[in-house]
Parts: structure tokens; sequence; C-alpha cells
């Protein structure tokens, strides 16, 4: 396509400069082909990126456009209007109803449902690229590779170099811990592009006069058409505003927890106190916090709850429950009656009833001590 492109940049120089338009100077006229050439490349990229379905409405427009601009010429022709100002309305008009047909037909273009042709167009929904660009903080957190080797994301990932670079200033960090989540962020992304299924670009596009890399991120989400993938609660609020959709990993991974319903019982391990008054923690195995009423003496030990409600907060699901100390001495097995009023339960009780007892004087007393002290 380059080559294509710098031929096709050459022949339009050439020919400028042969034909010198408009009576330029051969210098002025080759200039003047360059910046046709340069246009046209420009719109030819542009034209790229977008739908069959926009394609269409624009040549359809387009067309419509023009046809209307022909009609207004003739209907011009029967009037006086002097010649010179004639082909200047003429081509006025030819040029406004072909633009405004034009960005019409592209804007309404998606309106347009191409299966109703029979299958003539059947491969756009194989052939649109559906690009989803990659956060920082998504890939730090490292659980978008095993949604990936689950299947559960197609397309193109799109990875911008200002998140590189921002990945490579973490891992180059000078506190260990942050230089260990750059790594792993790096670890990530290698671990992503050796997944067969997947189709990984690197973009190069980047905004000199943004300094926010999340705002680059959006910006980058427009010019592509995709979604961002992160679990940024923050850039989450102000791409959704913009219009941009988010796959929010975090929100994935709240749907995926187990539903609990109130009344229902689930064993947990205390692990820490709350911090209202008699209260316990626990987690889930998947991070979920269990708030337990009544199992503050119950730290690190296994028991038995109730659950009384469940709160659905932007950080994730909390689980409230309640403890019953005396539910759970009933569930307790009782002890035997042999072991209680056995023989030698009997006989322990006669020995303790023989021997003769310790009794405690004051200080103007003596002690009586037992013979076995």
């Amino acid at each position: 396509m380059l080559v294509v492109r710098f031929v096709f940049a050459v022949v339009c120089v050439a020919a400028s400069y042969h034909f010198r338009p408009f009576g330029m100077p051969p210098m002025y006229a080759a200039v003047a082909g360059l910046g046709f050439s340069l246009a046209v490349v420009m719109f030819e990229i542009r034209l790229r990126r977008a739908s069959l379905r926009r394609l269409i409405g624009a040549a359809v427009g387009s067309i419509l456009g023009i046809l209307g601009a022909y009609l207004m010429h003739l209907v011009l022709n029967q009037t006086s209007i002097p010649e010179s100002s004639q082909s200047f309305l003429s081509v006025a008009v030819l040029l406004v109803m072909t633009y405004v047909g034009l960005i019409v037909g592209a804007t309404k273009g998606d309106m347009l449902n191409l299966q109703a042709l029979g299958g003539l167009f059947g491969s756009e929904r194989s052939a649109r690229r559906l690009y989803k660009v990659l956060d920082t903080s998504v890939v730090i957190d490292g659980r978008v590779a095993d949604i990936c080797e689950a299947h559960f994301l197609d397309g193109i990932l799109l990875i911008p170099q200002f998140v590189l670079r921002e990945l490579q200033l973490v891992a180059d960090s000078a506190d260990p811990l942050k230089r260990q989540r750059g790594r792993r962020g790096l670890e990530v992304l290698q671990r992503i592009q050796k997944m067969a299924h997947l189709e990984v670009e690197i973009a190069d596009d980047d905004f000199l006069n943004i300094p926010e890399v999340d705002l680059k991120l959006i910006e980058l989400a427009k010019r592509y058409d995709a979604k961002i993938i992160t679990n940024d609660f923050n850039l989450n609020k102000v791409a959704t505003l913009q219009g941009i959709q988010v796959l929010n990993v975090n929100q994935l991974a709240n749907a995926l927890k187990p539903v609990v319903l109130p009344g229902e019982t689930m064993r947990v391990f205390i692990l820490r106190e709350g911090k209202e008054y008699n209260q316990g923690v626990a987690y889930l195995d998947d991070g979920t916090m269990v708030v337990v009423d009544g199992a503050r003496r119950m730290i690190n030990k296994t028991i038995d709850i109730s659950v009384t409600s469940v709160h659905q907060t932007t950080a994730g699901k909390m689980i409230f429950g309640r403890f019953d100390e005396r539910t759970e001495q009933q569930t307790r097995a009782p002890v035997p009656p042999s072991e209680s009023n056995g023989p030698r339960a009997a006989g322990h009780a006669s020995e303790l009833s023989s021997r003769p007892t310790e009794t405690h004087a004051g200080p103007d007393r003596p002690r009586s001590v037992t013979p076995d002290s």
C-alpha cells in the first residue's frame, strides 16, 4: 500500500507540473499536486475504517445529491440570470448537494439492513474489525489474560504505545512493589500475544496535546470505534458519559459470584473483628466480605451463620449475617447419660464427699488442711 500511495503521489505531482492548472507556475503546480495527492490518501485511509453500510449510504447520498444539483442546473438555465452567474451557482449547488448527500447518507447508513438483500453482503459481519483497547490498570491486574484464555474476548486487542510506555516506567521504578507490578503487566501482555486465537495490534497513535493517559484512551477509542477494557472506576464513568462502551473486569467478576439470598445458612471462617460492636469479618473464596453480627468472640473459628442481607456496592458485593450462640449450642452433641450418671461418676462423687474439705480461715484463725495436702 505504501508503494501504491507513493506512485499515486508521483503521478499527481508530474501531471500538475506538466498541465499547470489555473495557469500556475510549474513549481506551484507541483506543490498543489502533492497536496492533492496527500488529501486523497488521507481520505482513503479514513474510508478503510468505515463500515460497508456507511459506504453504501454515502455513495447513495452523494448520487442523489448530484442528481438534485443537475435538476437545479436545468432550472437555472431557464432563468434570465447571466451566464457567468449561472455557472457559479451551478458549481456551488453541485458541491453543496454532493457534500450534504455524502454526509447524510453516511450517517444514516447504519440503519441499513444488509441481511435483507439475500446475503449479497454477507461477509460484512466477518470483515468488520472489532477493536478493544486495553487499559494499564487491567493489564497490571492480570485477570484479562484468563478471560482471553477462556475465549470470552473476540476481535482485535489494541495496545497503545503510551500504555506500553507507562508500563515500562512502572517496571523501572525504584519502588520494589511498583517494579513488580510493572513487570507482571509486561508478562501478561506477552502471555496474551502468544494466544493463537487472538489478534493483538500495537497502536502508534498518540495525542501530544492530552497529558492524561485516561483521556488518551478515550480519544483512541473514539478514533477506532473501539471498546475500552478496564477495571478503573473513574475511567469507566468518564468513558460511559462520552458514549464509549466499557468492558469492566470488576463488573464481570461480580456477575460471576454465587447468588446468596437472605435466610440462607453458610459456613465461614471469622478472620478479624468488625468496626461495630460484637462484629466479626469473614471472606469468601472469591474475596467477598462477610460481616457477621455477634461473632466477635469467634475469631479464628469456623462457624455457621444466617444471611440477613446482601448489599451491592461500587467496590463489589457485601454479605451481612448473624451468628446465634444458642443455635450453635443446641447443635452440639449432648453428653451421653452413661458417662454422666454411671458408676464411675458415682464413685468419684463419693470419694469427693468422703475427703475432708479445706477451710480457709481469716487472719486470726488457723487454717485446716486435708491430709493430701
